[in-house]
C-alpha cells in the first residue's frame, strides 16, 4: 500500500472517530492523529462539525493543534507553544517532517544551514540522518544529499493541506500554466505544419531534380546513339559507286 492509500484510509478512520466525539473527548483523538507516523493531512478532520464547534470554547486548543499540524511548522509551534499542550516526541517528529514538506513547496534546493535552523538540528550528521531515516524512508520526500554543496536537492515532496487563501493562488497558478501550455501547443502545431510544408517542398524539388536527370539521360542517350551510327566517307561512297557500275 502506497502513502496515498494509507492517507485515505487513516483520514477516513479519524474523520469517523471525530464525528462521534464532542468537546474534551476530542483531545485524545487529536493527540493520536497528530502522532500517527503515517498521517500527514488533517484538513478533512478540521471540517468535521464536532471539531469546528469547539471554536471559542475552552476546548478550542484541540482545533488550534489540528490547524498547526495542517498548515504550520516547527517554528510556528515555538512561537505559540505557550497556548498549546506540550508536544510528545512523536508529535515533534511529525511537525519537523511537515516543516520539510513546507520548505520543499517553494524551493527544490534546501541549504543545510536553513534546514538546521528550521528543525533545531545542531550538526550535519544529525540533519542527514533525519532526512534519510525520517523523511525519505517514510516516503514523504525523495532527493539527493549534496555534502559538497551542503544542500538537499528535492526531487519529490508530498503535498500538505492547503492553507486558507491558498486555493485561489493555486487556481491562478494552474490557469497560468494552462495558458502557457496552450501557447506552447499552438507553437508546436505551427512548427509541425511548417515542417510538413517544407517536406512537401522538398519532395517537389526532389521530383523536379529526378525528372531533370531523366531528361538529361534521355538526351545523352539520343546523342550517343546518333554519334555511334556508321557514316560513309567520300572514299567509301566512290568505292560503292564503282562496285555498282561493275
Amino acid at each position: 500500500m502506497d502513502i496515498e492509500e494509507k492517507q485515505a484510509d487513516l483520514i477516513d478512520h479519524f474523520v469517523k472517530q471525530a464525528s462521534a466525539l464532542q468537546g474534551s473527548a476530542l483531545g485524545p483523538l487529536v493527540a493520536e492523529a497528530t502522532s500517527h507516523p503515517s498521517l500527514f493531512a488533517f484538513s478533512e478532520i478540521l471540517t468535521v462539525p464536532s471539531v469546528l464547534q469547539v471554536e471559542g470554547t475552552t476546548n478550542s486548543v484541540y482545533l488550534d493543534m489540528l490547524r498547526l499540524f495542517a498548515h504550520g511548522t516547527w517554528s510556528d509551534y515555538k512561537r505559540i507553544s505557550g497556548h498549546l499542550p506540550q508536544l510528545v516526541p512523536e508529535q515533534i517528529l511529525k511537525l519537523k517532517q511537515l516543516t520539510v514538506l513546507t520548505l520543499a513547496e517553494t524551493n527544490k534546493v534546501l541549504p543545510y544551514d536553513q534546514l538546521m535552523k528550521e528543525l533545531d538540528v545542531t550538526n550535519v550528521r544529525e540533519l542527514e540522518d533525519f532526512l534519510i531515516n525520517e523523511c525519505m524512508y517514510a516516503g514523504i520526500v525523495r532527493g539527493k544529499l549534496d555534502q559538497l554543496r551542503r544542500c538537499f536537492e528535492v526531487q519529490f515532496a508530498a503535498g500538505r493541506d492547503l492553507r486558507p487563501g491558498q486555493l485561489g493562488s493555486m487556481i491562478q497558478t494552474l490557469s497560468n500554466w494552462l495558458a502557457t501550455s496552450d501557447n506552447l501547443l499552438l507553437s508546436i502545431q505551427e512548427k509541425i505544419k511548417w515542417a510538413d510544408s517544407m517536406g512537401e517542398l522538398d519532395k517537389k524539388h526532389r521530383k523536379e531534380v529526378e525528372d531533370r536527370v531523366e531528361e538529361v539521360k534521355k538526351s545523352l542517350s539520343l546523342k550517343l546513339h546518333t554519334v555511334s551510327r556508321p557514316t560513309l566517307t567520300s572514299e567509301g561512297m566512290r568505292r560503292s559507286t564503282l562496285n555498282l557500275v561493275e
